[in-house]
Formats: structure tokens, sequence, C-alpha cells
């Protein structure tokens, strides 16, 4: 399926608007030192990614918006991109496999799958980026995940299996509602931006 000069101008378009939310607000919530930073982005990314994805509804459509979004991060004054890039580009190709998965589906429960796969790379990105690419180690930012995430939510630590069903349904629920949202916000883009008739 090829892509028309449409389809990547808009492609381009909402790549670059998930980018300049990632320089804007990411950085900002970052500097805040806020809870759940991955939760949040990664939720607001599939709303865009995904709401763009009804415009271009074609194989690889997502994917090509993470890169452009990832390539404008990497233009973010200050502080190393390469985490929050790979972060975007894995997030970005979950979505793809999840509207895969559905038969690339316009569906709201194609969007809301894919967007909860989306968004759970947000889970393991610190295990992979610190534990791995870092060199801390894997069973370190386990330890530090498990005893973050029970003083933030109230849990116990020592109650593990909870603590990360708790991390894990919190990551599929932002992008769950992420899905259903680009559904209503595609389709009222749809209404506005169709030409008028005389």
């Amino acid at each position: 399926m090829k892509w028309t000069t449409r389809d990547l101008v808009t492609m381009a378009v909402f790549g670059a608007l998930w980018g300049a939310l990632e320089m804007s607000l990411g950085s900002t919530l970052h500097v805040l030192h806020l809870h759940f930073i991955g939760v949040i982005m990664g939720g607001i990314g599939m709303l865009v990614v995904l709401t763009g994805f009804l415009f271009v509804p074609k194989k690889g459509s997502v994917l090509v918006m993470g890169i452009v979004a990832a390539l404008l991060k990497a233009f973010s004054i200050g502080g190393v991109v390469l985490n929050p890039m790979i972060a975007i580009i894995a997030e970005s190709l979950l979505a793809e496999a999840g509207l895969a998965v559905t038969g690339r589906s316009e569906r709201r429960g194609s969007l809301m799958f894919a967007g909860a796969l989306g968004v759970l790379w947000s889970f393991f990105h610190p295990f992979f980026t610190q534990g791995i690419l870092a060199g801390k180690g894997i069973v370190t930012m386990y330890h530090r995940i498990i005893a973050k995430t029970a003083g933030i939510l109230g849990m116990n630590p020592k109650e593990v299996l909870m603590v990360l069903v708790a991390l894990l349904l919190l990551h599929i629920l932002s992008g769950a509602v992420a899905g259903w949202l680009a559904s209503d916000l595609g389709g009222l883009l749809a209404r506005r931006l169709k030409p008028v008739r005389a």
C-alpha cells in the first residue's frame, strides 16, 4: 500500500505534534519530578498517533509518526535524549503490532488495544535503558521500581505481585483511555476538516 503526499504530510504533522509535546510538556514534567511520567507521556503520545492513524489507516503509519517524533526529540535542549527516543520508537512499534493483530481496524476496541500495548513499553523501559544499557542491572532496577511504586501508591513493598499488577494495570489503562479518546477525537477532527459543499 503506497502513501500519498497527503498521507506523508499528515504523518509528519502528527509525528511533529508528538515530538513537540515530548520536548515541551515531557521536559516540564521531568523538571517537576512528577510520578509516572512515562505513563502520562505514553498515553498522550498514543492519543496523538492513534488519532493520526485514523487519517492514515495504513501499515507503518504509526511507526513513521513515532520516528518523526523521535527525531524531533533529538533536538531537545539539555539532558540525555536517547532514552526518550528509544521509548517513542518502542511505543510506536508496539502500537503498530497492536493494530496489526486487530486487522488494522479503525474501531474503538482496536485503538484501545493498540494504545494499551504502546504504553505498556513504559513499564519495561527502565529495565531496558537503566538496567541493561546503563549497566545498573535488571535486579537493581526491579527493587527500585517496586519500592518507588509501593511508596507512591501507599502499598506494602513486600507485596511484590500486587505492586506489579497495579503498575501494569496503570499502564494498560492509560493506553486504553488514549485509544478511546483517539476514536472520538479522530471523528471530531474529520468532521471539522470535511470540506463544506456549496
